[in-house]
């Protein structure tokens, strides 16, 4: 499990604040290269046509503020290039940029990212479990939203992505590509005083938490350049991030910043990701050897007995005419061209026979306690 503590946050950056007014002005106000990861739900430009009305005649709460419209597709672009190029000015170098829409504007958004230079890592479908239904009869309900994951360029490898806390969360699953989550409703969708929504395109929580689970880490900073009413800083709060939330109209940042104090951090000892190997200090097989967990002579066997090696002294081993590393005599002995000789190979112990990978974890359990 890999540290929840803090990683340190770039000078002067506003954390855990709302910044109203216009979101372009705002990120070039910040510093370069600064935050963590995106998260972006900008106006869909949904190009409604007139009230949409139930069969029962009565009239859909549709999106129809003048935050969504625009005169043209030649605007809504323009409109997107610049946030997108004002975002990647803030995004550090291994950070990451989420962006969410639907039909109206999605392929859009993707072909300025990927002309901004921004390289695609996933898109991640959102399948609504309650989706509004479509009234009108002429068309498929639309029962998805469509979120795009990009690294900041093509050669950004290390980005972060809890692959292994995910699976976790997913019951030992992979984490797949599609989301089956309920849309904003009930207790958590906010009203005001009339039971109006507050803001007409509320995301769930559910939503932000996979997202800020699946790339972040505790303490990373996210910024958020279409804040509403603050679901990404409610996650962001709870699960240990700090949030830079941006938003132009005063009213939702006001509802933003109420829903935001209610929230009661998760404690901090419970913030830790999980790891895989891959993320964990190197050791070297003859590691093992210094700490004396293994000695010169000792025979090595494979699970089922049916090879058989002896350590030397350098920390290779030798197989009757095959001498070499864990990782080639494993290779060796089975006649294939490559082997995890950390998993393949055991070690006879009080509590059985064990792999010795788990030789391997003692010794990083005990670098770790000598650093503290």
């Amino acid at each position: 499990m890999a540290s929840a503590s803090p990683a340190p946050a770039a000078a002067g950056l506003p954390l855990d604040r709302i910044l109203i007014g216009d979101c372009v002005a705002h990120l070039m106000s910040l510093p370069a290269q600064s935050v963590d990861v995106i998260f972006a739900d900008p106006p869909y430009n949904l190009q409604l046509e007139g009230a949409l009305h139930r069969p029962d005649q009565s009239l859909v709460d549709a999106v129809d503020d003048a935050w969504d419209q625009f005169e043209s597709f030649e605007a809504y672009d323009d409109f997107t290039r610049a946030w997108l190029a004002a975002c990647r000015r803030v995004l550090k170098p291994n950070g990451t940029l989420w962006v969410i829409g639907s039909y109206h504007n999605i392929f859009r958004v993707g072909t300025a990212m990927q002309n901004l230079g921004f390289w695609l890592l996933n898109d991640v479908v959102w399948v609504k479990a309650n989706p509004m239904p479509n009234f009108r009869g002429r068309r498929f309900a639309n029962a998805h939203e469509t979120l795009i994951w990009a690294s900041k360029g093509k050669d950004a490898k290390n980005y972060t992505f809890n692959y292994h806390a995910l699976k976790a969360f997913n019951d030992d699953l992979q984490m797949r590509s599609d989301w089956m989550l309920p849309i904003c409703s009930g207790g958590e969708r906010l009203k005001d005083e009339d039971g109006a929504k507050v803001h007409p395109t509320q995301k769930p929580e559910s939503l932000l938490y996979r997202v800020l689970l699946s790339s972040t880490n505790p303490g990373d900073v996210v910024l958020d350049p279409f804040f509403g009413t603050g679901t990404t800083g409610v996650v962001a709060k709870r699960l240990g991030r700090r949030f830079i939330g941006i938003e132009r109209e005063a009213g939702y940042a006001a509802a933003a910043e109420a829903r935001i104090a209610a929230v009661e951090p998760a404690p901090q000892a419970s913030l830790g990701v999980v790891a895989g190997k891959r993320t964990a200090p190197r050791v070297p097989f003859g590691s093992l050897i210094e700490a004396g967990l293994v000695t010169p002579g000792l025979e090595l066997t494979c699970a089922r007995g049916r090879h058989r090696a002896v350590v030397r002294a350098d920390g290779s081993l030798e197989s009757g005419p095959h001498v070499g590393s864990i990782h080639k005599v494993g290779a060796l002995v089975q006649g294939f061209d490559a082997c995890n000789g950390w998993t393949f190979w055991h070690v006879e112990r009080e509590a059985g026979l064990q792999p010795i990978d788990a030789l391997r974890d003692l010794v990083r359990i005990g670098s770790a306690v000598a650093a503290e």
